[in-house]
């Protein structure tokens, strides 16, 4: 696996991109600068003073050098991750629901992690992948109504994954973190390939709709089961199905 390696003498710059890369959850490694390298380096993050090997020292390895400004840590983490999606295939797992939870992996390193509205999760997925070469995104099983309505919006390979054992526990201090975590255990496993997914609606999923209309509702309305079914289907949103409902 490709590693992210920070080799710096200026304590602001170590400080800035060591928290950034912590807090995006992404593997990397320290050594001093002039330390001999780990076998398994990608990208090299040094400061502008610090030195660098010369390429007689590494000629087995295809290392890229950033020189990180210490007023932008951020850019130099991005720039880093951008090397890795280069050096991987570009996988993106979907924990489905109201909010999924997406990760995006490039090879085994996860480069990229959101918990968004349904609303927006197909154009995150978009923008992930846009300049990758080869994508692929899994989308778990469960919450069947949500992950196919997404399946449908994809315009990219898509795998049916099962779902089964993907949430793990969660400690003190990790709530909301299930569903990104689950995403990361869905990308790591391979599904069915699938171009659209059809889903008839059970009693209690309808019902679900219907409750949620009402609580949408100002006046506490309810859609009939037509309309119930028609956003199940991705043809309506709950406020479209609404305001048909009071054309009634």
């Amino acid at each position: 696996m490709n590693v992210i390696v920070v080799a710096t003498a200026d304590f602001e710059l170590y400080h800035g991109v060591v928290t950034e890369l912590r807090e995006r959850g992404v593997e990397f490694t320290t050594v001093e600068p002039g330390d001999e390298l780990p076998e398994r380096t990608h990208v090299l993050v040094v400061g502008d003073e610090d030195d660098v090997p010369d390429r007689d020292e590494t000629p087995d390895k295809e290392i890229e050098i950033i020189r990180a400004d210490p007023a932008e840590p951020q850019r130099a983490v991005e720039s880093a991750l951008s090397s890795l999606r280069d050096g991987g295939r570009t996988i993106v797992g979907v924990d489905p629901g109201d909010r999924p939870g997406i990760a995006v992996l490039s090879g085994d390193v996860v480069v990229a992690a959101f918990h968004v509205p349904l609303a927006d999760a197909a154009d995150v997925i978009a923008d992930e992948i846009a300049d990758a070469a080869d994508p692929i995104v899994r989308v778990g099983d469960g919450a069947r109504l949500t992950g196919a309505s997404l399946i449908d919006e994809l315009d990219v390979p898509v795998e049916l994954v099962d779902e089964t054992g993907t949430t793990p526990s969660l400690g003190t201090g990790a709530r909301g973190m299930g569903d990104v975590l689950a995403a990361v255990n869905i990308a790591r496993r391979s599904g069915e390939q699938v171009r659209e997914r059809t889903v008839e609606p059970t009693v209690g999923e309808l019902d679900v709709i219907k409750a949620r209309s009402r609580e949408q509702s100002d006046t506490n309305r309810e859609i009939d089961e037509a309309l119930a079914r028609r956003v199940a289907a991705g043809e309506l949103s709950i406020q479209e199905a609404l305001a048909e409902h009071r054309e009634q």
